[in-house]
């Protein structure tokens, strides 16, 4: 593994300072040096420009601190991955995980399978409710990670992102607007049928059509479905239009069920994110349910 020269050198690097360094290692300045003139005779160039009580880096410091910087994530990912492997088939526990319907139905079973041939002992809970429901249950401690489409002005809670998303328009293939390119403005008339207020879905869209200077509360919303297979089931019965996340309605499109429809201009994307309560730092089977999870989809 990486020496401790090089964690003297980086700490040096990066505050330009031998007692800063010294502060940050609990160790004495003179000894920050020795570690420092070991460093440069045994790479054989100086890394230090000294002019006073000044330093900087010369061009071989920072191309060593660049090296040494990656060195210690390579460094951080073996330790993590050697760990996992040690501990991962006698790891116990539960992971209780909340997410959206749109990550319950379509991408979360194939990393919980995946999870779980490499931790057999782990019980998982999956919670499957619209975003709003899940950050509650997060706040409130019911479960240890939610995945959700949205941001919330929540202080209790942090964001990582995990995927991007895209929401479509689709209807049915009997529908008249299945054929035809749809102008933004003429969605004043149009009959949608939309998910719930709550959902990410809901909330995405609404957003969007406000940069549209279009509110949701105006259009000819003629149904309100909670649930994603609720809302596809209804469209393909229906002549409605509705907005849906390109995961869900991927089979739906192949097997010409559904199809999506055109609008001018109208362009919505959207990320997941992993989202945890502060304090409670990612690690564990969270992290390596985090690790799984991107490794799978990224």
């Amino acid at each position: 593994m990486i020496s401790f020269h090089y964690k003297v050198f980086i700490e040096v690097a990066s505050h330009l300072s031998f007692s800063k360094a010294s502060d940050v290692l609990f160790i004495s300045q003179p000894a920050v040096s020795k570690h420092i003139k070991k460093l440069e005779a045994e790479i054989g160039l100086p890394l230090f420009d000294r002019k006073g009580n000044a330093i900087s880096l010369t061009s071989s410091g920072v191309k060593l601190l660049k090296y040494s910087h990656e060195a210690l994530k390579i460094q951080s990912q073996i330790e993590f991955d050697l760990e996992l492997v040690k501990n991962q088939l006698k790891s116990r526990g539960e992971l209780n995980v909340g997410a959206s319907t749109t990550l319950s139905l379509y991408v979360l079973p194939k990393i919980l399978s995946s999870f779980h041939k490499k931790f057999p002992n782990v019980k998982i809970l999956l919670i499957n409710a619209n975003s709003e429901n899940i950050l509650k249950a997060l706040v409130n401690k019911e479960i240890d990670l939610a995945i959700i489409e949205t941001h919330h002005k929540i202080n209790s809670v942090q964001y990582e992102p995990f995927m991007r998303d895209e929401i479509i328009p689709v209807c049915s293939n009997h529908s008249p607007y299945a054929e035809t390119e749809i102008d933004f403005d003429d969605l004043r008339n149009i009959p949608l049928a939309l998910r719930e207020r709550g959902s990410g879905t809901h909330a995405i869209l609404s957003k969007n059509l406000e940069g549209h200077q279009i509110k949701l509360g105006k259009l000819n919303v003629i149904a309100r479905l909670g649930g994603t297979e609720a809302l596809k089931n209804f469209l393909v019965e229906d002549v409605a239009i509705g907005f849906l996340s390109r995961l869900a309605v991927k089979n739906d499109l192949e097997k010409g069920l559904l199809r999506e429809v055109k609008i001018k201009s109208l362009k919505i994307h959207r990320e997941f994110n992993f989202v945890m309560r502060k304090g409670e730092e990612s690690t564990g089977i969270v992290k390596a349910f985090i690790k799984e999870a991107k490794t799978t989809y990224n």
